[in-house]
């Protein structure tokens, strides 16, 4: 009975200016024309319909919004369900006829009873996708059309889920709100698929509203669970997912795999391992099985957070318990080793994916190469790029960049262009890291005519250099003492608009400071405050080097004072430069005063710390202190070098004091320090020096056993 009250109701909409009759004449005969058309062009319709002429009829004639649904009423109320159809059929073949949300509504339903579901949702994409179609708009005209087409409730699910399917989340929601304040609920199902478009494009406060409404008129499931534990979770609410969970359970909604799965991940990927495992075994004593996905997760975690050890043992865990790992398991652990740089692991990782017989991947190959490229062990990429392509799998820009870098680390050139022809050959387009790649490796084999040619190629396929290339070529003019080339790149970045950060002024600036350009460097470094780009501890210690080298030692401190006043802590690199600074202004004992203060502020000197006061007490002749000091370093920890040993022997030999210079040449041989040339060039002329020609010239045949060449000048 409501039903039938619903299409009455429907058909005073229709001819609701029937109620108007009697008032005005002239009103009353234009109704009546109005209504004659109606039923004329309906009537033409029909009877085109019922003879297979409606092509033709609707060729000649396009009929109006009224006209559309007035014929869809008639077919429904005969109940001849098939000529509707019809109808809609021959009206979906015309798509520039203009409609009106009602006609397209009505339409909807005819397709959506006749169960031409897709047909319907291509009507809904068109109506929801109409210039000036409000939600509240549609909402009306499908709800004031469902009952005349006879529909099913079902329609409105289909009007959700194509809302969500298009991206329109927003709208989706407001349509579903308005669908709720007809009284019209929709399934659970579709709520759900709402709810989870919502946390996926990172709308979590309104799938919580959503979801708030959601839970007061529908009955809630598993899927909903997941798809609000994923929100919570997501937004990094670990503890008040648990509470959720709990709460779930007494409305007798209860946890599955994708929710434990869901709480693994998200709290392995925040490194509370220890939680992560707990989970897994919880899950396991509420008898639900862990998967690959699970697995996967934990061991995720224990890579990103380099528990190595326990993440082999996992792999070894998941096999009792029979989860056989797949290619991803394998490539989190190759991934874990190769962000570590630790070779051994990796390699046997990959023996083993191999020994349980699965194919390694794009990311295997990608992980490996770069591995073993960053540590200019080229033979092994080279193994695994002929692997790779030898399975099958075909190489992408990143493994052709990765190997182009890795030769020009090792210095051959020539090997990483050929690696840049087969790219190209093999259709894989360079992009601005490729390019940038390569310059980079110009500039430091010093090869800038090509790097120039390297830039214009970029340009002219259409690539804009970024702040990086020109910053490289901006490195790559200074080191060669191109400033004037150098400052007119920066001049270019700056017509370009691009950004420059402190690593381009640190360029410059250092850049400068090796060029002794120490006024034009302080210029920039007043440029650069009034960009509002502020120094850090990188610029402070360039500026802090150049004065030190230059014995300005109070521009030094100056300098130091400022970066502490800004709360810049210094590193061993800075205050080796002081230390340099004093021992070349022949103040070796500040160095060592200044040695003592970086200890006991909690900075570890280096090698580099110790052989450049030593080489200052040298230079002093006070090589007792300097030997003192050699026993000190070693005492801490710090492994001496041959630089160290080397300027212990200059002062010996200068002083002729060859017997102690032989000792240090016997100690340094015992720590297994290979010597150098310098070593040996320091003792034979030291002999020399002494007239001891007979162990001068057993010292060079010595030198040129080991390999190393000599001018023969002594």
């Amino acid at each position: 009975m409501a039903k039938t009250g619903r299409v009455a109701l429907l058909d005073s909409r229709l001819f609701s200016s029937c109620a108007l009759r009697n008032r005005n004449p002239l009103l009353n005969l234009r109704l009546d024309r109005q209504a004659e058309f109606l039923s004329t062009s309906s009537d033409r319709i029909l009877c085109a319909l019922r003879n297979g002429n409606a092509d033709s009829s609707l060729s000649s004639s396009v009929p109006s919004h009224s006209t559309v649904l007035d014929v869809l009423r008639r077919c429904v109320k005969v109940g001849d369900a098939a000529l509707g159809q019809n109808f809609v059929d021959q009206l979906m073949k015309r798509p520039k006829i203009r409609h009106s949300s009602e006609s397209l509504s009505a339409m909807i339903h005819v397709c959506f009873r006749n169960r031409r579901v897709s047909d319907a949702q291509a009507l809904i994409l068109r109506m929801i996708r109409r210039r000036g179609a409000s939600r509240s708009e549609i909402v009306e005209a499908m709800v004031t059309t469902y009952l005349a087409c006879d529909s099913c409730p079902q329609v409105f699910d289909l009007l959700i889920r194509t809302y969500v399917q298009a991206g329109k989340l927003r709208e989706a929601s407001e349509a579903f709100r308005a669908l709720k304040e007809k009284g019209i609920c929709i399934s659970v199902n579709s709520c759900n698929g709402l709810l989870s478009g919502l946390v996926r494009a990172g709308w979590v406060d309104l799938a919580w509203e959503i979801y708030g409404e959601v839970a007061g008129g529908s009955e809630l499931n598993v899927y909903t669970l997941n798809i609000m534990v994923k929100a919570l979770c997501k937004d990094g609410k670990l503890a008040q997912a648990k509470i959720f969970i709990t709460d779930m359970e007494q409305r007798g909604i209860f946890s599955d795999m994708v929710t434990y799965n869901t709480l693994i991940d998200a709290h392995c990927r925040e490194g509370l391992l220890d939680d992560g495992l707990e989970l897994l075994s919880v899950m396991s004593l509420k008898g639900i099985k862990p998967n690959i996905v699970t697995y996967n997760a934990v061991l995720n975690g224990l890579c990103k957070n380099q528990k190595f050890d326990r993440a082999k043992e996992l792999l070894n865990e998941m096999t009792i318990a029979g989860v056989l790992p797949n290619t991803s398991s394998y490539n989190i652990l190759l991934g874990g080793f190769s962000r570590s740089g630790n070779a051994g692991d990796a390699t046997d990782i990959y023996k083993q994916m191999r020994s349980q017989g699965l194919a390694p991947d794009l990311l295997s190959f990608s992980y490996l190469i770069s591995l073993f490229s960053k540590k200019g062990d080229l033979s092994q990429a080279v193994m695994y790029f002929r692997d790779m392509k030898s399975l099958g799998v075909v190489p992408d820009g990143f493994i052709y960049t990765m190997l182009i870098g890795g030769f020009f680390k090792v210095n051959l050139t020539s090997e990483a262009l050929k690696v840049r022809d087969e790219m190209v050959g093999q259709g894989c387009v360079p992009d601005v890291v490729t390019y940038n790649t390569i310059l980079n490796g110009m500039c430091k084999d010093r090869k800038l005519s090509e790097a120039e040619q390297l830039l214009d190629e970029m340009i002219e396929r259409g690539m804009t250099p970024d702040y990086y290339t020109l910053t490289t070529l901006i490195h790559g003019y200074f080191r060669e003492g191109l400033m004037d080339k150098a400052l007119k790149v920066f001049e270019m970045m700056r017509e370009r608009n691009l950004k420059l950060d402190v690593v381009s002024y640190n360029t410059l600036i250092d850049g400068l400071c090796k060029q002794g350009e120490i006024d034009k460097a302080t210029e920039l470094w007043n440029a650069m405050i009034d960009q509002k780009v502020f120094p850090n501890l990188i610029t402070y210690s360039i500026l802090i080097d150049e004065q030190s080298s230059k014995g300005h030692m109070v521009e030094a401190f100056n300098l130091w004072n400022e970066m502490i006043a800004k709360g810049i802590l210094p590193n061993v690199v800075t205050c080796n430069s002081i230390i340099k600074g004093f021992c070349r202004s022949g103040n070796a004992s500040k160095a060592a005063d200044f040695l003592n203060k970086m200890m006991d502020d909690g900075i570890a000197p280096n090698t580099v710390t110790y052989n450049t006061l030593v080489h200052g007490l040298v230079k002093e002749e006070k090589i007792r202190e300097a030997f003192c000091l050699i026993e000190k370093m070693d005492s801490k920890g710090v492994l001496s070098d041959v630089v160290t040993y080397n300027v212990i022997l200059s002062g010996f030999s200068r002083e002729g004091r060859m017997e102690e210079a032989d000792w240090v040449f016997k100690r340094l041989i015992n720590k297994g320090i290979t010597p150098d040339r310098s070593t040996y060039m320091t003792l034979i002329n030291g002999y020399v020096a002494g007239d001891n020609l007979r162990e001068a010239i057993r010292l060079h045949d010595e030198m040129l056993q080991r390999g190393i060449s000599s001018d023969d000048k002594f």
